[in-house]
């Protein structure tokens, strides 16, 4: 059963579960479309996560209690939905100064640096939520044998558009910012651009797959990409299509 959680006098949280798993987002994306149709009073926004969806309202337009109840009523009722969104093929350069985790990572798992980006580059991750910092993916999917904690120390600048690992999951940095996830490449493209219409690059329900790339392209489409010419379009793959490897 969904839990109704108090955040604050302006917010309630629906919590269906404590776990990062594709069945339970879709329990997380239906009640989101389910509160879009029911256009409540009084509600700002909400908030959809792994596990759990927060709404925002305005206290003064809607009582609390009474709105508490209404979510939950919905949440009963809300069917499953596995947003299917969009598919990229996103260039990586890995390792060296870009990926200065990724010789660690290979030697504690008892594997070469070429045999765990051939594993990168063979997973699907799916986009479950946006955080942390503007168009930041949280990407689950990361094959087991490549899980690791975080870093014991944080690093106090992560740079922009760092390729990074923790647990089971796989995010890329959009902005410099403190992190400790394990940083395995850099991607050429911005997850974030405030110029565009649609600034985030992705979105809960995306599929994510990289294409390992060198230095000399990396730097190449990094320069394309920071003065506005870089097609975006071309690095989605169309949904009937196979993916290309």
């Amino acid at each position: 059963m969904p839990r109704l959680l108090p955040l604050g006098d302006a917010a309630w949280t629906v919590e269906f579960g404590d776990a990062i798993d594709p069945a339970l987002h879709a329990r997380v994306m239906g009640f989101a479309q389910a509160l879009e149709r029911a256009a409540l009073p009084g509600v700002i926004e909400w908030v959809p996560t792994f596990r759990s969806c927060t709404v925002h309202f305005d206290p003064l337009a809607a009582g609390a209690e009474a709105l508490g109840t209404r979510l939950l009523e919905i949440a009963a009722g809300a069917p499953a939905a596995a947003v299917s969104g969009r598919r990229w093929r996103i260039p990586v350069f890995f390792g060296g100064e870009a990926g200065p985790d990724l010789a660690e990572l290979a030697a504690r798992r008892d594997m070469s640096e070429d045999a765990v980006v051939a594993r990168m580059a063979a997973a699907a991750f799916r986009v479950y939520m946006l955080g942390f910092m503007p168009g930041f993916p949280y990407m689950g999917g990361l094959p087991g044998e490549l899980a690791m904690p975080r870093l014991a120390t944080p690093r106090k600048v992560v740079p922009a558009r760092s390729l990074a690992v923790t647990g089971t999951l796989c995010a890329i940095y959009p902005f410099a910012s403190p992190g400790g996830w394990r940083l395995l490449g850099r991607t050429p493209l911005s997850p974030f651009d405030a110029r565009r219409p649609a600034p985030a690059l992705f979105a809960p329900g995306d599929e994510v797959m990289w294409q390992p790339i060198d230095a000399d392209e990396c730097a190449r489409l990094e320069a394309e990409d920071a003065a506005g010419r870089l097609d975006r379009a071309a690095f989605l793959v169309a949904p009937e299509a196979a993916w290309p490897r």
